[in-house]
């Protein structure tokens, strides 16, 4: 379990893919990488993956043939950043929201507008993500737990403050990049509540 508040950023040093899916090498800060033992969990860019070696400075990760479909993943080369987050802690401040490392869709970054100090970035999103948003709802993209400032029926819109854009990789990224996004998962048990109050109940007679 995560809250989307990103730890830091750290540089893709090696990544094979293949049939079998793909194993990222990650290099972070000493004080990150002391902290991760094997077995552990991490957000890369907010998917949920274990750590599964530790050598010198770097760390890796392993992603199923199913998550690189189904996240950004994918289309990560060496250089690239990504936004790193420890699984949190009982003990830690829940500064986001709560985030499972399980991402729904992959989304679109269709414009990016600097306005004031922060910087509006709009989303294209399927209509599978798009029926689970609220304005003012919560939402993670890339791991990032973020506030839907808009919302339309082909996508939906973000506000990034400055020490946002410092710390994670929303700085760097351009138009057409994809961008992995997690639904706030109170919307699916709503729904998922509502669904079977109205299959066995709401039918029966008084």
């Amino acid at each position: 379990m995560f809250t989307g508040i990103v730890r830091e950023m750290a540089s893709i040093k090696g990544y094979k893919k293949g049939e079998s899916g793909g194993c990222l090498t990650l290099a972070c800060s000493s004080q990150l990488f002391d902290e991760l033992e094997i077995g552990y969990s991490i957000s890369v860019d907010g998917v949920c993956l274990t750590v599964f070696r530790k050598k010198g400075r770097v760390f890796q990760v392993e992603a199923t043939p199913e998550t690189l479909r189904r996240t950004n993943l994918s289309e990560r080369l060496i250089g690239d950043t990504v936004n790193l987050e420890p699984a949190v802690r009982i003990s830690d401040f829940l500064g986001g929201h709560m985030v499972q490392g399980h991402v729904d869709a992959p989304g679109l970054v269709s414009f990016k507008r600097e306005e004031g100090s922060s910087w509006i970035f709009g989303i294209e999103a399927p209509q599978e993500v798009l029926r689970y948003c609220t304005f003012k709802g919560s939402i993670a993209i890339n791991g990032v737990s973020l506030t839907l400032s808009a919302l339309n029926s082909k996508g939906f819109e973000v506000t990034i403050i400055p020490h946002t854009m410092e710390i994670t990789n929303f700085g760097k990224l351009m138009v057409g990049a994809l961008v992995n996004i997690e639904i706030d998962q109170i919307s699916k048990y709503v729904e998922a509540h509502i669904h079977y109050y109205l299959e066995h109940f709401s039918k029966q007679p008084s």
